[in-house]
């Protein structure tokens, strides 16, 4: 019981670590820290690390914390990357898109661009497929000039329609990730049934 104890507390501290630490850097790229924040940075590391090698119990907790890995993986490529463009004085993925008046209006309209396509029978057991879709919507979210979505409620959304569409006969749930016309369109559609906005 101890350990389920530990691991509910750590994984609280975690969560509430990574949101900070996910703030501080965005700060750091926006110009209002003067360093990274690897202080918070090394105390979210030594959390992963602790329980990426002892045993979770639940099943509950072990997808818990594999979704937080997942997500701190994710967001250290990103800030390394965006820490390496710095330090080589070109733009990165930290980069502020030009204002939208001043973007040259082309001369038709864009045909759809569709950017990624995966599928899903079981969301959990898909990590790498649920990351690389993630980071996908996310580079198109950013090149459309909108908000980046915490990956637990992707993750959480994900699931859901996963859930939904065997619920409706379909084993098998494909995600498209498309840009039409400037807007992020980000659809589900079970394998043998209806396409569906999300």
């Amino acid at each position: 019981m101890a350990a389920d104890a530990d691991i509910q507390k750590d994984l609280k501290q975690l969560t509430a670590d990574l949101k900070q630490l996910e703030a501080e850097y965005n700060m750091y790229f926006a110009g209002r820290l003067p360093r990274p924040p690897w202080e918070t940075r090394g105390r979210v590391e030594a959390l992963i690390k602790r329980w990426d090698r002892r045993r979770i119990d639940t099943s509950v907790e072990r997808f818990r914390f594999q979704t937080l890995q997942a997500r701190y993986a994710t967001f250290v490529d990103l800030w390394d990357r965006g820490q390496r463009a710095r330090e080589e004085g070109r733009p990165g993925p930290f980069a502020l898109p030009p204002p939208k008046e001043t973007r040259a209006k082309p001369e038709a309209p864009p045909e759809q661009r569709i950017l990624h396509v995966t599928a899903f029978r079981d969301p959990v057991r898909e990590m790498d497929k649920l990351t690389a879709l993630y980071d996908s919507l996310m580079d198109a979210r950013r090149e459309a000039g909108d908000d980046v979505v915490p990956f637990h409620r992707f993750a959480a959304l994900v699931k859901d329609q996963v859930a939904k569409f065997k619920g409706e006969g379909s084993p098998e749930v494909a995600f498209r990730v498309a840009l039409k016309d400037g807007k992020v369109a980000f659809t589900a559609r079970g394998l043998r049934g209806a396409p569906s906005e999300t």
